[in-house]
């Protein structure tokens, strides 16, 4: 039987997410929802882009406290391409530092864990490549946003 190739790591872009405020809209049946408006930001690397106004992450607060994270906003190019930026993920840690994030209280990032699978689709032939490939991060929450660098698993 031959071996699977070990997947690798390369950069790819990195993102910074303006984000609007929480919307908490309550326990449903799935979880306890709550909603952030993304109204910008920008890539740059791989693809430059700026991220428009009105997508979201639509989270589910678990019993834990950690977060479920559903991120799904859209970057347009300096030549009006259109790439729906897709992540999903965890941030968790220890209740006192999800609780000093959710006040916009500065938090070391190595307190806590937020980590995410980034899928892209893009509508331009020049950028269809990165629709062939997966990404995760390693994100940082600030008050009003997320900072991360996607790696391109090779």
């Amino acid at each position: 039987m031959t071996a699977a190739p070990v997947p690798g790591l390369e950069p790819a872009f990195e993102v910074e997410v303006v984000l609007g405020p929480l919307e908490d809209h309550g326990p449903t049946r799935r979880g306890h929802r709550r909603v952030v408006p993304i109204v910008g930001g920008s890539v740059r690397g791989a693809f430059d882009a700026e991220i428009l106004p009105g997508g979201a992450d639509w989270q589910i607060v678990r019993d834990d406290g950690a977060i479920e994270v559903d991120a799904r906003y859209t970057a347009r190019t300096a030549d009006a391409a259109h790439v729906l930026i897709h992540a999903t993920g965890v941030r968790s840690g220890p209740p006192d530092v999800l609780e000093a994030l959710l006040r916009g209280e500065p938090v070391d990032p190595s307190a806590y864990y937020f980590r995410t699978v980034v899928t892209l689709e893009a509508s331009s032939t020049e950028l269809a490549s990165l629709q062939n490939s997966i990404f995760v991060a390693s994100a940082v929450r600030t008050a009003d946003r997320v900072t991360y660098t996607a790696y391109r698993v090779t």
